[in-house]
């Protein structure tokens, strides 16, 4: 085994241990801080702002802008191996990094098939994982050409780079639905992906951690369910999967984070179609919601495991503590302060997990999430749910 040795750490702290930069500053950052200090290992952030989700909880944060490369330079100076919180840094700049020595886990030859979503699906369809029908559209007649193909279904256009918890993502009938979202790709000198809008049964994600020297641990298949685009629920592990199509999904997840070479957390966005085949929906190449579940409900957690790959530490057990494991993500709604929900979420279910952004609150945003776990699936359906419902005050007891 080849772990990262500790020459780098004395820049950030005292702490006789490798040093990680990670680049963003939002709640992936902020719940890898608390992983971070259970390691010891030394943790350096580039947050986007000073009262941010990460800089709230980590030492010396620093302030700065993944889009500049100085910034990015600041950041990870010192550190010996850099990782992230999001996958929006630019491409040319994690070359240039890798270019001047600095560690990147995941690198930017695997980190690109999270970025781009059309390089993910060409990648892809050699590795011949099943996919939606696809294709890069730039005007009207290519996206009604599409959808003849498709016998006149509706598609779904994509943006293909950024977009997040729903942003970047429509549904059309038609090149005419599309020809706003066409012009103001074009005005940005963009492309966009289509793909057929496929019948599922359900979402499932298959997570999964590699270290560089190829050791693999695998989470349990989860249910994932979305609302308007966001994760809004996690069932873990997912309820009357077939053994063998779980299997398949950790396998093929195996695969892919092999096949790309991708360092630390792997999550595969899958779709269960009616007749029980898996499509590949998206991927991600760090920390995913489908693993908050973990922190709770797992032996080891996503955000240790994490960290333990980049930097080829041995990884952690990945089996669940408990029968069932639910988490509900607490969205922003009508109750202005979180705080004021406390006192009654926590004497109803003292058993329960809360786990805060240190956002402020706004309709729809994700500031936090509650977890619980148990042998009864209704029971802990029911606790989450109700807590996660009174934050946003959409329960009244």
């Amino acid at each position: 085994m080849t772990s990262v040795t500790a020459v780098n750490a004395s820049p950030v702290s005292g702490i006789d241990g490798p040093a990680v930069a990670m680049i963003g500053g939002g709640q992936l950052a902020r719940m890898t801080a608390q992983a971070a200090i259970g390691l010891g290992v030394p943790l350096r952030v580039l947050v986007e702002e000073t009262y941010g989700s990460a800089a709230q909880v980590v030492r010396d944060p620093l302030v700065g802008d993944h889009r500049r490369l100085d910034d990015l330079r600041r950041a990870v100076e010192g550190c010996a191996v850099v990782t992230f919180d999001h996958e929006h840094v630019p491409t040319e700049h994690l070359r240039a990094l890798e270019a001047e020595g600095h560690v990147c886990r995941p690198g930017s030859r695997a980190l690109v098939y999270a970025q781009d979503k059309a390089a993910m699906r060409v990648r892809l369809g050699q590795l011949w994982p099943p996919s939606p029908r696809h294709a890069v559209v730039s005007d009207a007649r290519e996206v009604d050409d599409f959808v003849a193909a498709g016998r006149g279904r509706a598609v779904v256009l994509k943006t293909i780079r950024g977009g997040y918890d729903g942003k970047g993502v429509w549904t059309v009938a038609s090149g005419a639905d599309a020809e706003p979202v066409l012009a103001d790709a074009q005005r940005a000198g963009q492309s966009l992906l289509v793909e057929e809008r496929v019948d599922i049964a359900r979402e499932l994600s298959a997570l999964v951690v590699r270290s560089p020297s190829g050791q693999v641990a695998a989470y349990p298949v989860v249910q994932s369910v979305q609302r308007n685009g966001i994760c809004i629920e996690v069932i873990a592990p997912a309820p009357g999967l077939d053994a063998g199509l779980a299997v398949e999904a950790q396998q093929l997840a195996m695969r892919i984070a092999g096949e790309l070479d991708v360092v630390g957390v792997l999550a595969v966005e899958l779709f269960e179609t009616p007749n029980g085949r898996l499509l590949v929906n998206e991927l991600a190449m760090r920390p995913h919601n489908t693993g908050h579940w973990s922190i709770d409900g797992a032996v080891t957690s996503q955000f240790e495991n994490h960290l333990r790959a980049v930097l080829d530490l041995p990884l952690g057990d990945p089996r669940a503590r408990e029968r069932w494991t639910v988490t509900v993500n607490v969205l922003g709604g009508s109750v202005g302060s979180l705080y004021n929900g406390y006192p009654h979420v926590l004497a109803r279910d003292p058993a329960l997990r809360m786990h805060m952004y240190g956002k402020g609150v706004r309709p729809g945003r994700k500031v936090g999430h509650v977890t619980a776990y148990g042998d009864d699936l209704d029971d802990v359906l029911r606790r989450t749910r109700h807590a996660a419902g009174w934050f946003a005050g959409e329960v009244e007891e």
